[in-house]
């Protein structure tokens, strides 16, 4: 491996930065948020860099042809991007499947937030005890551990793996004992009766053993990473997914689907919640076992060690300081969306109105969240290991285009991507939550497509926020990314606040959703002042009339798309008509945001579709 063979050019060693852990729906999308996201700078191939630094040493300079060299990088780099976009969207596309079928079987109601209370606890628990910190401290040492050790870093992996093991054992034993408390701090309402205490906590303790797995999922995905295989970690989430679509499955079948049963937290059997909960615990099981073929390949025999003091993982400990108070503050703000999202819910619920508590929220999270994952991430995991080689040299120049480009370049998939979540959301809900549903399934899944056209143009400022913040990493900050978080935090908690004590109950979490993305544009306010002193500026024309053209463009599509949806659905109701709509709202919409965009001549726009057509035309 070429990690046994040197490090990179000057003995520098790039920054691997810490993993941004928005509350996912599911353990399986924190685990794929590890996978997108850490694919470590400091395992990128020797023998590429070698060969990029003789090029730039030997090449005369590229005065005869400047645009096809610049266009060769940004190709480049779009390719890279591509591949990793192509495995995340599999298994981004498996989740939705599977979040589809677990609505299907359980609704997004009460017994909904009841299920996904108790699944996203041990992912909140997992992320706090150590997600983050295995990924910004332990990786860079398992890279170094691999050139500098005689036997190639296997030590420390098995050393590392032991302790995650040994440590994740003892935190899954201590809180499925304390499963009741752990209920209460993140979702008080699901406590209101026994009976749906009772199916909350029991649920909850199913699902809390995930914890385990996720952490050794993690720990082998990074020890392949360190080696330069990238791909295991990327695709074994689609194993989880499709455990836990088979286990609902087979809920459905044996019980029925939501829009018969009506399911609730008091009615439910407890072999219904055996099922379920098993289901959600094998399915990380698998995907964590799965890993273990491809570390043999990768020439790994994991041999349990205790021989923790004295090889640097103390060290290593202490080090994550910034990055567990980070997590600290993400998920601070988050369990008070949960608190009251569950509130608001279960009140609402009381009132006749049902599905618009915290399995909608999550519903609609996963849908916003994903242009971020597929694009954002992708894009941005392709140009870090350039911006972290520029920020060694002390090259601010550089460090400004690398982020000019990430913030241009997903931009143009990111803006009209939010205005289509804006304009069609309640028929994306529709589409996708309530697939041959009746009335009742039919308006739980408007409520999820509200809440997602809510969250709807947060998704500009999310996504840049997360652009600009790899210049903090890029230069070993992480503190400023650390107080950037308490400022969204902050705001996130205080917009839910106002919500719940001005909103009626069955808007409250729709306004929860709109407060979400709002934090994050006061995040963006609060990081380009810090960002522009620490790179002595920033490509802010041109940055600047790269969105504002994309929103002239996005507008009009908008309001055709949004007119194009009315009229189907005048003609066609019921699911059939929100997918007729979807289909055809969105393909006009897309049309004429393409047409507009074309005849501004945006053109990062251009040269991804220019991009786009040669690969086609293969």
């Amino acid at each position: 491996m070429f990690f046994q063979h040197g490090g990179a050019p000057g003995g520098q060693h790039h920054f691997v930065p810490p993993i941004e852990f928005d509350p996912p729906l599911s353990e399986e999308e924190a685990t794929m948020q590890v996978a997108a996201v850490a694919v470590p700078p400091a395992v990128e191939p020797l023998a590429d860099v070698a060969a990029e630094e003789r090029a730039a040493q030997q090449a005369p300079a590229p005065a005869a042809e400047p645009a096809k060299a610049g266009g060769g990088k940004v190709s480049s780099l779009l390719n890279s991007s591509a591949i990793m976009a192509a495995g995340t969207l599999v298994s981004r596309g498996t989740g939705f499947v599977r979040t589809m079928v677990i609505t299907a079987a359980i609704g997004v109601g009460v017994m909904g937030d009841s299920y996904n209370a108790a699944n996203t606890l041990p992912t909140l628990l997992y992320i706090l005890i150590g997600g983050g910190a295995l990924n910004a401290v332990f990786v860079p040492q398992l890279v170094r551990s691999m050139k500098n050790d005689e036997d190639g870093g296997t030590a420390y992996a098995s050393r590392l793996l032991t302790l995650v093991m040994v440590g994740l054992g003892g935190v899954v034993f201590l809180a499925v004992l304390g499963a009741p408390v752990l209920v209460q701090l993140i979702a008080h309402p699901m406590m209101a009766t026994p009976e749906l205490a009772d199916t909350t906590v029991a649920m909850a303790r199913y699902c809390l053993p995930t914890i385990f797995f996720m952490g050794i999922h993690v720990v082998m995905g990074q020890i392949l990473n360190a080696r330069g295989r990238f791909g295991a970690m990327m695709w074994t989430p689609v194993l989880n997914n499709i455990v836990v679509i088979f286990t609902f499955s087979a809920y459905i079948w044996v019980y029925g689907g939501f829009g018969t049963t009506h399911v609730t937290p008091e009615g439910i059997s407890p072999e219904g919640v055996r099922l379920l909960g098993l289901g959600t615990l094998i399915g990380l099981a698998v995907q964590s076992l799965a890993m273990i073929p491809y570390l043999r390949a990768a020439e790994f025999r994991f041999r349990p060690r205790f021989d923790w003091r004295g090889h640097g993982l103390g060290k290593a400990a202490r080090l994550a300081k910034w990055t567990f108070l980070f997590v600290l503050a993400n998920q601070a703000g988050y369990l008070v969306i949960t608190q009251l999202s569950t509130k608001a819910g279960a009140a609402a619920a009381a009132a006749g109105h049902n599905g618009v508590g915290l399995a909608a929220f999550s519903n609609a999270l996963l849908i916003w969240q994903l242009p971020q994952a597929v694009i954002t991430v992708s894009i941005m995991s392709a140009v870090l290991p350039r911006l972290s080689r520029a920020a060694a040299d002390e090259d601010a120049g550089a460090v400004r285009d690398d982020i000019s480009y990430g913030l241009r370049t997903t931009a143009v998939a990111v803006v009209p991507a939010a205005f289509l979540f804006l304009s069609l959301g309640p028929v994306i809900g529709r589409s996708i939550y309530a697939v041959g549903g009746n009335d009742t399934v039919l308006t739980d899944a408007t409520n999820v497509g509200l809440m997602l056209s809510a969250f709807a143009l947060g998704l500009i400022p999310y996504s840049a926020q997360y652009v600009m913040l790899r210049g903090f990493y890029a230069y070993e900050d992480t503190r400023t990314p650390f107080s950037n978080t308490v400022w969204v935090a902050a705001c996130q908690a205080g917009f839910a606040l106002v919500c719940w004590l001005v909103l009626p109950a069955e808007w409250t979490v729709t306004g929860l959703a709109l407060g979400y993305g709002l934090a994050y544009a006061v995040g963006v306010m609060v990081a380009l002042p810090k960002l522009k002193k620490r790179i002595g500026g920033l490509d802010t024309k041109r940055i600047g009339r790269t969105y504002s053209r994309l929103a002239a463009a996005c507008v009009p599509a908008a309001l055709v798309g949004l007119g194009a949806s009315l009229g189907v659905q005048q003609v066609l109701g019921g699911w059939a008509g929100s997918v007729t709509a979807l289909v055809v709202a969105g393909g006009l919409q897309l049309a004429v945001f393409v047409l507009i965009a074309k005849r501004l001549r945006i053109e990062e726009l251009n040269s991804m579709l220019g991009m786009v057509r040669g690969r086609l035309g293969r």
